[in-house]
């Protein structure tokens, strides 16, 4: 069967990327395009159901172990998020350190103009200063930020697992560089665990993810003109043993051509769109990467289960 009936790629860099993916042999989307305002709000919906555990995790490390971060990088300077600040671990964070200035950096603009309301509401003295930017490429922080002398970076979410091995190294390094020297930056991660419990997470029992995931063909539909029959697709979680991921894909359920961007593409029964990695690592696979990154592993604290980490680096 025919991959793509090519044409001349368009100019916007959304329908690139997806055609991009769409046309190779093996069929990817990147995962930040998962991230519309749909999909964000889909996203904090997973976060609540039974089945996806780290969130609730993560949230009871931090609820132990702010005094101590708070003791470490001191209070009053600056915290920038790599996420939109929607969560409940963002409040514990600005109520332990009490920053002066608060930057969320986001691609899903109208979603972060709704988180960043709340906080506004929420605590009316903090200076925020939202940025709408594609963090896994070279970003600019505020230059108020940047003249600060306590600055402490935020990733939760154990969003870092979305990278590529590699990829992941190279982020730290930039993150590295954009936050500068004596910066401390509080990156979560998702610790390997019982595969069992790993796909149940990902593929929860409410269908909340892949709901997630299907959001992804309403995009196309809405925003390139394309012609998916979202009933003809179906969600799939799989582990991944030799690189110790979960893998999340959308799978076609019949012999199917779809026209989006002004391309014709063919899907096979049973082909595979793959749309999102999610690593696990071990403390010590994280450290690794964290120093090979140029940061320091200040601290480590994990759950009793030690099923997720939360490592504070230090540039």
């Amino acid at each position: 069967m025919q991959a793509a009936r090519k044409k001349d790629m368009p100019d916007d860099p959304f329908a690139q990327d997806v055609l991009s993916g769409l046309t190779a042999k093996d069929k990817w989307i990147s995962s930040k395009w998962l991230y519309d305002q749909a999909g964000s709000q889909l996203f904090e919906d997973i976060t609540q159901t039974r089945d996806y555990y780290p969130t609730r995790t993560e949230a009871a490390i931090f609820r132990t172990m702010m005094g101590d971060l708070a003791d470490i990088t001191g209070t009053g300077g600056g915290v920038a998020e790599y996420g939109s600040g929607a969560s409940v671990k963002t409040r514990l964070l600005i109520e332990a350190v009490k920053p002066q200035l608060y930057v969320p950096l986001d691609i899903a603009g109208e979603f972060m103009e709704e988180a960043v309301a709340e906080l506004s509401e929420a605590y009316p003295d903090l200076a925020i200063a939202p940025v709408v930017a594609d963090f896994t490429q070279p970003v600019t922080l505020p230059d108020a930020f940047n003249r600060l002398e306590r600055r402490l970076g935020f990733f939760p979410g154990s969003t870092i697992g979305n990278f590529e091995a590699g990829k992941a190294g190279e982020f730290l390094a930039r993150v590295h560089r954009t936050l500068g020297d004596g910066a401390y930056f509080l990156v979560c991660a998702d610790l390997v665990k019982d595969r069992d419990v790993l796909r149940r997470a990902y593929d929860d029992s409410d269908g909340v993810t892949a709901a997630f995931n299907l959001n992804l063909l309403t995009r196309f539909n809405r925003e390139l003109g394309a012609d998916f029959d979202e009933a003809a697709f179906h969600h799939e979680a799989v582990w991944n043993e030799e690189r110790s991921r979960i893998e999340m894909h959308l799978v076609s359920d019949k012999d199917q051509s779809v026209h989006i961007a002004g391309q014709e593409i063919d899907f096979a029964s049973g082909e595979h769109i793959h749309t999102e990695n999610s690593h696990k690592y071990t403390p010590e696979t994280m450290r690794e990467m964290a120093e090979g990154a140029g940061w320091t592993v200040d601290r480590v604290w994990t759950d009793a289960r030690d099923w997720f980490g939360v490592f504070l680096l230090k540039a």
